[in-house]
C-alpha cells in the first residue's frame, strides 16, 4: 500500500497546489501573471491525473 499511498498522496497534493494556483490566477491583476498561473495549474493537474493513474505500478520493483 505505501507506494500506491504515496503515490495518492502526491496526486492530492498537486491537485490542492493546482487550485491554490487558480485561485491566485483569478487574483492577480497582471494578464502575464494570471496565464502563467493558470498554465502552471494545468500541467499541475495533469501531473497529478497521470500520478494517480500510475498509483502502484513501478514506484516500487521491489513489489
Amino acid at each position: 500500500m505505501s507506494a500506491a499511498g504515496e503515490s495518492g498522496g502526491r496526486a492530492r497534493q498537486m491537485r490542492a497546489k493546482a487550485q491554490e494556483m487558480e485561485q491566485a490566477a483569478e487574483r492577480a491583476t497582471d494578464p502575464e501573471e494570471r496565464q502563467r498561473l493558470k498554465d502552471k495549474a494545468r500541467r499541475l493537474k495533469e501531473q497529478s491525473e497521470q500520478e494517480s493513474g500510475t498509483a502502484g505500478g513501478d514506484m516500487n520493483p521491489m513489489l
